[in-house]
């Protein structure tokens, strides 16, 4: 294998001695060889199959310039946007355009078209006509079917038929790219590749497989909530790897095929995945643009799981990465726990050993094994599975031996820990030791919201499990006489959130001395149970109505009242109080929100406001939202796609 950057200009290809790539991927992410990027697994697992690959990244779609670098591939172009969604990547939840992209050089927005996939595709019919193309990556995994898309605030057909791309990978790609590209290579056509699972094909309604669930058609969601909720139901019930069914939905006179998810990785599996010989470093030709942020906070940061059996309906794991939880070996994270050590610029702290939630070390109950994860069940919420098998064992002695190798001075836990599950091992070893070792000064956790009716639409448990925590986080910390806090991530907007409940959220914040310095508004981000609730006005899994807050002015109340004390804020959370009813809460008493006037020397007390101290043991708590780059969503936000620090990845 190529132990160097693998080739990106025509130079570097003729130097290498390659007249014809065999595959050419091009993403919408600058160039970064290192496994917390999709580009990089699956370009390093392409080469370690025999094959030749050349990366395009970020080419301008304004001319065929870059498309047309390395000519035609032997085999496919393969064809990802990038580790997040190219809309999300461009637009806040507001939909205003963002300034920066931390996927791109020196953090520099506009690198990438709106829909990356289906530009780059289009782009490449223009140019090299019939040519195989295989689409992959969260922005294709997630809009795998007829979706809401909350920029054009329409349901668009799958990016499979947008695009006009041969064959879409969907979830985490290495079992599909392997198959696919081995395939290929033995001469078959990519137009009758139809049996590979976790891939999405489209065919004539004639070749339709039998036994398949089908989903009403695209064009009865386009026109229909309720049949849109439906088809979202389906769509995660059978999204299981032991009992997941094919899924069809028709799209006019053309049916798309989902065939059963890819298998999980096996642990010797992933292990030979972050084995391959990654540089853990940008491309070097964007030294000189500033770097790419998005590696910043993950170069030092270790992957030592995949998959979440959390399965919050806002976020995008379940139907991507999926539920199951698979690991790597211990011996697997300690040699590149051992491998960090030695890179040049290494400081002695490895910045996070965790995955899309860092305390998951195995599967929730042996049940799944062999039966496959329970259908439109939660094994946390509302309150734990009586199953749950809560054991922190084997990821609390794999941190021990990390900090004992001879250089690192410090790991940290960065990406989210699952404080419900924590709570139900009995064992009360880890979380002492994750205060004791593993905590920067502050433990980002995620209640989310306290309303009981909000948490139901989310997913999420009740804020009981939330407040045991905390006592008990505080008790350790108190005893240890160490000054550490809980930083609450916080969502306003949500499904299921009306003012009231927006209020109720205010007044814990009050009562529990929290002031958030940021949160965030719900982002409907394609494919999520969330989303379709925020489309359909209705929940998919009890066709019950659930009110959605949608409306800018009622959106900016929500958010304003989660952050009540600012001075900014006193007018819209005061309207937003009166229209509630709420005006016992206008005042100058403790129990109040908002005074009925303005304080003097407003002014002077802003400026001295935002620089204070926000945090105090126990009490005030400070949330630093995921901003970009810190890689969660994602997480693009956790709403939906991306969490680098979660490690919520795209193939």
């Amino acid at each position: 294998m190529y132990e160097g950057f693998l080739p990106t200009t025509k130079k570097e290809m003729e130097e290498l001695g390659i007249e014809q790539f065999d595959y050419i991927y091009i993403t919408g992410d600058a160039y970064v060889d290192h496994p917390s990027f999709g580009a990089a697994i699956v370009t390093r697992l392409v080469e370690a199959l025999g094959f030749t690959v050349g990366i395009i990244s970020q080419p301008d779609w304004r001319t065929d310039r870059d498309f047309s670098r390395f000519g035609k591939p032997k085999y496919a172009f393969l064809v990802s946007s990038g580790n997040i969604d190219s809309m999300v990547a461009h637009y806040t939840a507001a939909k205003r355009k963002r300034s920066e992209d931390a996927y791109s050089p020196g953090g520099v927005a506009g690198k990438r078209p709106d829909r990356a996939v289906i530009v780059y595709c289009q782009k490449l019919r223009e140019y090299f006509g019939d040519v195989p193309i295989a689409i992959g990556g969260l922005e294709a995994s997630l809009r795998r079917f007829a979706h809401y898309d909350y920029w054009d605030d329409t349901v668009r057909a799958s990016i499979l038929v947008d695009s006009g791309a041969d064959i879409l990978m969907y979830g985490m790609g290495e079992h599909q790219i392997k198959e696919i590209c081995t395939r290929l290579a033995e001469g078959e056509d990519i137009r009758n590749i139809h049996d590979v699972r976790g891939t999405c094909y489209l065919t004539e309604p004639v070749n339709t497989p039998i036994g398949a669930a089908q989903c009403p058609s695209f064009e009865q969601v386009r026109d229909n909530k309720i049949q849109y909720a439906k088809a979202v139901k389906i769509q995660y019930d059978w999204q299981d790897e032991v009992y997941g069914k094919t899924i069809i939905q028709r799209h006019g006179n053309m049916m798309l095929v989902q065939n059963p998810p890819a298998y999980s990785l096996t642990t010797e599996e992933l292990d030979y995945i972050y084995s391959l010989p990654y540089k853990r470093a940008i491309h070097p030709s964007y030294e000189s643009r500033g770097g790419v942020p998005g590696i910043e906070e993950v170069r030092f940061s270790i992957t030592h799981n995949r998959g979440c059996f959390g399965y919050c309906n806002f976020c995008s794991i379940a139907l991507h990465q999926g539920r199951r939880v698979t690991v790597r070996s211990e011996e697997s994270v300690l040699k590149e726990a051992e491998r960090i050590t030695q890179m040049p610029d290494f400081k002695g702290y490895i910045h996070d050993v965790g995955g899309p939630t860092a305390n998951f070390r195995h599967t929730s109950c042996e049940k799944q094994l062999s039966k496959g994860l329970c259908m439109g069940k939660k094994c946390l919420a509302p309150t734990p599975c009586p199953a749950l098998k809560a054991d922190h064992t084997e990821y609390l002695e794999m941190l021990r031996k990390i900090r004992k190798i001879k250089g690192i001075k410090k790991v940290f836990i960065r990406s989210g820990i699952r404080y419900d599950y924590l709570m139900e091992d009995k064992n009360d070893e880890f979380i002492r030791e994750l205060i004791l070792h593993h905590v920067s000064g502050q433990l980002k956790v995620a209640p989310e919201h306290c309303s009981a009716v909000v948490l139901d639409k989310m997913g999420k448990p009740h804020i009981e499990a939330y407040k045991a925590f905390q006592k008990r986080f505080y008790e350790i910390t108190k005893g240890m006489d160490k000054e550490q806090y809980l930083v609450p991530y916080l969502m306003s907007s949500h499904p299921g959130s009306t003012l009231n409940e927006a209020i109720e959220l205010a007044l814990f914040l009050k009562n529990n001395k929290i002031r958030p310095e940021q949160v965030q508004d719900f982002y409907p981000t394609p494919g999520t149970i969330s989303t379709a609730m925020f489309y359909s006005e209705v929940d998919p899994y009890t066709m019950e109505k659930v009110y959605v807050p949608k409306t800018p002015k009622e959106k900016a109340m929500q958010r304003a009242l989660l952050q009540y004390f600012r001075p900014e804020n006193r007018d819209i959370v005061l309207e937003a109080l009166k229209k509630a009813g709420r005006r016992d809460l206008i005042g100058s008493s403790p129990k109040c929100l908002v005074e009925d006037y303005p304080k003097k020397h407003t002014q002077n007390k802003v400026g001295s406001s935002s620089k204070r101290k926000t945090a105090s043991r126990g009490n005030d708590h400070i949330d630093d939202r995921r901003k970009k780059g810190r890689h969660t969503q994602p997480s693009q936000n956790r709403n939906g796609n991306k969490r680098n620090g979660g490690r919520r990845y795209d193939r």
